[in-house]
């Protein structure tokens, strides 16, 4: 598994013509799951981090009562119900959050990578193989989830990621703009090249045609995500 960061395409070519290995996905998914753990624990943990999660709660209920969804005469009780249900929720997120990463992102990507390999360039590879690359690919997604924990804890900043929105003095998740930023992180644009190589290597296409499709899928769907958000911000008055 840690030969996919050093040299991808021999450790892909290896899963092209070797038999079936559900290992191939289901142990990087684990160790994600356990690495996500002890970060979600180690972030919680700091005092900072705790006291802007705290602020953001309290600054979108100070936003509610402002437009008047929130009686004045109930604020109190919204701001106390908001940093109690608040920290339950982000409790549940630290664990639910790497479990689904783990799994469901090997099968999506496995069936983007089976799909376009397939259809359009031309491969003849099964889906299950695809889910391997897209397994093995997420070792990156591990070290990703590495360097994110140490930006966080080091910033005391939750938002912290290797990405141009580092730079950005208040990072606003509900900013278009800062969202986009945020989303060009350069470990994510190696986790994308990375599945690039597995696409080229299964389907037998060049590196240049298979990141072509990887890289404009997710940019699309990256930007479908961030625009549907903006656009429920805009129709809720959010």
């Amino acid at each position: 598994m840690a030969n996919v960061i050093a040299a991808p395409g021999e450790v892909f070519q290896e899963v092209k013509a070797g038999p079936p290995s559900t290992a191939n996905w289901l142990a990087p998914a684990l160790i994600l799951i356990l690495a996500g753990w002890l970060g979600g624990w180690l972030v919680l943990s700091q005092e900072s981090v705790k006291q802007q999660l705290s602020d953001l709660t309290t600054k979108a209920i100070d936003r509610q009562i402002e437009k008047g969804k929130i009686p004045k005469e109930q604020a109190e009780a919204a701001r106390q119900a908001g940093q109690k249900y608040g920290g339950i929720g982000v409790k549940i997120s630290m664990v639910a959050t790497p479990v689904l990463a783990a799994f469901f992102t090997p099968f999506w990507w496995g069936l983007i990578l089976w799909l376009v390999g397939n259809q359009a360039l031309k491969g003849a590879f099964g889906y299950m193989k695809a889910v391997e690359v897209a397994g093995l690919a997420n070792m990156i997604g591990l070290l990703d989830a590495v360097v994110k924990t140490l930006l966080i804890i080091a910033l005391g900043n939750v938002f912290a990621a290797p990405s141009p929105a580092l730079f950005l003095k208040d990072f606003d998740p509900q900013n278009t703009g800062h969202a986009l930023l945020g989303a060009l992180s350069v470990m994510t644009l190696w986790l994308l090249a990375v599945r690039s190589v597995g696409l080229a290597r299964l389907s037998g296409a060049s590196f240049g045609q298979a990141a072509a499709w990887v890289f404009g899928l997710w940019a699309a769907l990256t930007g479908l995500m961030i625009g549907f958000g903006a656009a429920v911000r805009a129709a809720f008055g959010g």
